[in-house]
């Protein structure tokens, strides 16, 4: 087999607890991500997300299965990036002194962090923001600078959950964008938690759909639309408008297995509650 098909990271029948085994978040969890792969995680509320990440992350370990990234067991390291719903920098650096920070834990002497750090502001439009401090900067801005610090190490595996739902429209479009270029000229694999569908459909390569209580994998998408997507909106495009109305249909079907429809509209609040005669 091509060692770039290989999966980069490979869950296998992975369970987990919380409390003493009293809430089951997750239960016989499988599924791979391929070097370079973008892939989003989608599912209502409750249905074990960011337990899934904080599991490949090596922040926690399954109580049954196997994780495997890179062929082991992860632990957190410099391969393994992550960003969150905000940006938690640290306040008293400058935001050119917290990308430098990541990179003084990998050694770099300090004219290659100053000069990797302006780079990567560049990328995300901030460069002329080096010396400015975290709350000199918008929320959108902060977000460009926790991106623009994962990146710095240059990770393998980037995690991303949920890091555009606190920002407004315009400012989640931008990103988006930014990402999927720096994906696009980078090639890490991404593991991405959003509620937005849309959004799924619009960055990744493949969708992983959950349903809630435990978590299990319902469905694994295949996201076949035209690439470079960040140059040509695909929104437009009957294959992505098909995309999208079939998750939010699986998503209406788990109703029937017993999550109400009302918390799957506020997992997903740009679709809103469908109509009761909607077919």
């Amino acid at each position: 087999m091509d060692a770039s098909l290989s999966p980069l990271i490979s869950l296998r029948h992975v369970g987990k607890s919380f409390k003493d085994g009293e809430v089951r978040a997750i239960e016989d969890i499988s599924f791979d991500v391929r070097p370079g792969e973008f892939v989003s995680l989608v599912g209502p509320s409750g249905c074990g997300k960011t337990t899934i990440l904080r599991l490949i992350n090596g922040l926690i370990t399954p109580d049954e299965g196997e994780v495997r990234v890179m062929g082991a067991a992860p632990e957190p390291g410099p391969d393994l990036a992550m960003v969150f719903q905000s940006a938690r920098l640290m306040p008293w650096r400058t935001v050119a002194g917290n990308i430098e920070f990541a990179l003084a834990l990998r050694g770099l002497n300090r004219k290659d962090r100053q000069e990797r750090a302006l780079a990567l502001l560049g990328a995300v439009g901030l460069r002329d923001f080096a010396n400015a401090y975290p709350h000199e900067l918008s929320g959108g801005m902060q977000q460009r600078v926790g991106l623009a610090r994962a990146l710095s190490v240059e990770p393998k595996v980037l995690l991303m959950d949920e890091p555009f739902a606190a920002l407004d429209a315009m400012t989640r479009e931008v990103l988006r964008n930014e990402l999927l270029q720096m994906w696009s000229e980078r090639r890490m694999a991404i593991v991405f938690v959003t509620h937005d569908i849309e959004e799924a459909v619009l960055l990744s390569q493949r969708i992983v759909l959950l349903r809630p209580r435990p978590g299990r994998v319902d469905e694994v998408v295949d996201v076949d639309l035209p690439e470079p997507r960040w140059q040509k909106d695909p929104r437009p495009l009957p294959a992505f408008i098909e995309m999208r109305e079939h998750l939010w249909n699986r998503i209406r079907g788990m109703a029937a297995d017993g999550v109400e429809l009302e918390e799957l509209a506020g997992a997903f609040p740009r679709l809103g509650t469908p109509d009761k005669g909607a077919r």
